[in-house]
């Protein structure tokens, strides 16, 4: 991999990580402002949260391997 394609990547990585922490702060908006009566909100707000925190994961591990010089 390239170091441009590495230096994308690790732009990747730095967005999906922005994107979880903003999921994580509405998750924890939703504890601290509006439960109990907003429970409703918990299964898709924390699915979403999961998915953005799986997503960064995922890239962070192929952002790893890139700069160790091994396939992800």
């Amino acid at each position: 991999m390239s170091d441009d394609e590495i230096a994308a990547l690790d732009k990747e990585v730095k967005k999906l990580k922005r994107i979880a922490s903003e999921w994580a702060s509405q998750m924890h908006d939703l504890v601290e402002d509006r439960l109990p009566a907003a429970y409703q909100e918990i299964p898709g707000l924390a699915q979403s949260t999961f998915d953005a925190c799986q997503a960064w994961a995922d890239a962070h591990a192929r952002l790893s391997a890139a700069q160790k010089g091994q396939p992800a």
